[in-house]
């Protein structure tokens, strides 16, 4: 079946071939995530759509419907052909707008929406995502998602579920709070003392992502991409003032000297403190 929707930001040719997807063989549903499924697209964004599969997914049969409805096939991936998390898809261009058909194994998203449940999650290496893939987006990406067609009404019952985030998944990223203080130990010990630049850069970005994803978690706000993530986590009441500001800030002067190395270093240490004191303690057993 269709699941009637309106006022979308989708083209009206784009939005015809949503039926005709949802008929190629493994297709259990097939949903319009992104930027215009919650409304912050601009005129030039993508469309993401969503392909939820069970089992074998027919990817010659998506590659002729691709054919036939886009203006230009930029590529069209196996499973498994972009990534161990986001497994593949295809690049359109269609009546002159960008759509990408993103795979998503439908059975693997449920197992991993309840681990997120029982406060467990997984961090994987994903082209594209220099954070980690965050295993939560996928529930992330149902929650947020408008289905577009839906013939067995589980991606619509998944959706639904969804939009209760787990308490259990909020506690689990706030506890992991312990990590930016071993992250900022080793870019002081070696990062300032060996005017390592690069090793600092990458404890500074990780630290801090891990402390936006732990705000987002406390408020039971989702997360699907580390684009924007900065400033989405400084708008959230538990974040200390100016928190993007700041961060930003951080990112932008790691510097090359010693000196430069440990002034930066410092500035992050006092941001990941104001932000820890404003989250849930940390159980006791956990490290630092």
């Amino acid at each position: 079946m269709l699941v009637p929707v309106t006022d979308l930001a989708v083209p009206p040719r784009v939005l015809a071939t949503t039926g005709r997807l949802a008929e190629i063989p493994g297709i259990a549903g097939v949903a319009l995530g992104g930027s215009r499924a919650i409304g912050t697209h601009r005129p030039d964004s993508d469309v993401d759509l969503g392909l939820y599969y069970r089992g074998s997914l027919d990817v010659a049969a998506l590659r002729v419907l691709a054919a036939e409805v886009a203006d230009e096939v930029l590529g069209i991936s196996e499973v498994g052909g972009w990534g161990p998390w986001v497994n593949g898809g295809a690049w359109l261009v269609v009546d002159g707008t960008c759509v990408d058909w993103i795979y998503r194994d439908l059975d693997r998203v449920t197992a991993i929406w309840s681990e997120c449940r029982a406060g467990r999650y997984e961090i994987g290496i994903q082209a594209g995502h220099p954070l980690g893939y965050y295993s939560h987006a996928y529930p992330g990406e149902v929650a947020l998602c408008q289905v577009l067609a839906d013939p067995t009404g589980a991606l619509t019952r998944l959706r639904a579920a969804a939009q209760d985030y787990p308490a259990a998944l909020a506690d689990a990223l706030v506890a992991a709070t312990w990590e930016p203080d071993l992250l900022l130990y080793s870019a002081s010990s070696h990062g300032a003392a060996s005017a390592d630049a690069f090793f600092t850069a990458g404890c500074l970005f990780r630290a801090i992502g891990v402390l936006a994803q732990a705000l987002h978690g406390h408020h039971r706000h989702w997360v699907t991409t580390e684009k924007r993530l900065i400033d989405a986590a400084g708008r959230l009441a538990a974040a200390p003032p100016d928190f993007a500001r700041r961060a930003h800030t951080i990112l932008g002067r790691t510097g090359t000297t010693p000196d430069e190395i440990a002034a930066t270093v410092a500035a992050a240490r006092e941001l990941v403190a104001d932000t820890i004191a404003r989250l849930p303690a940390r159980p006791a057993s956990l490290p630092l």
